[in-house]
């Protein structure tokens, strides 16, 4: 089976960064993408996603030193679909992200104007994130990188972003 998303767009809040016992960072936030259509009708229209992200090891690290919202991202990794139950019993679920490749997008401009706290903008990184039904194995560098080179850059328009 194969499970890869890859999603281009701006993050909606700060990384908030906690570690493990072991000493391990997980880094959360959330991304938004949006795409505009016209309806039927004719009628230009935007749908906006919102999506959970998770980030392990040292991408969360640097993800929380160079990321912060409104930052302009692009992430590859595998879907997840988290189920719990909420406190009045009823049963919940949402999708996220867990990400194995993060690219910084935007401007060195936007860099120097606090965004990216002076990080290079178009940098890639990447961290294979545990898999939970595996046995984990030692990191592959040479392969993750083949595989970020093979992304294809994506243009956004300001006017598209929704806040």
């Amino acid at each position: 089976m194969y499970n890869k998303i890859i999603l281009a767009g701006n993050l909606t809040r700060d990384v908030e960064v906690r570690y493990t016992q072991g000493g391990s960072a997980i880094g959360n936030t959330a991304i938004a993408t949006s795409r505009k259509f016209k309806s039927q009708t004719g009628e230009q229209k935007e749908e906006v996603l919102f999506v959970d992200l998770t980030f392990f090891g040292r991408t969360a690290e640097i993800a929380n030193q160079y990321l912060r919202k409104g930052s302009k991202v692009l992430v590859d990794g595998r879907l997840k679909l988290d189920q719990w139950t909420a406190q009045d019993g009823t049963k919940r679920s949402k999708h996220s992200v867990t990400v194995e490749n993060l690219q910084m997008l935007g401007s060195k401009d936007d860099a120097q104007g606090g965004g990216y706290n002076n990080a290079p903008a178009g940098d890639n990184y990447s961290q294979p994130a545990p898999s939970y039904n595996a046995p984990t194995s030692a990191p592959q560098a040479a392969p993750q990188q083949a595989q970020a080179s093979n992304i294809p850059e994506i243009d956004i328009n300001e006017d598209e972003i929704p806040f």
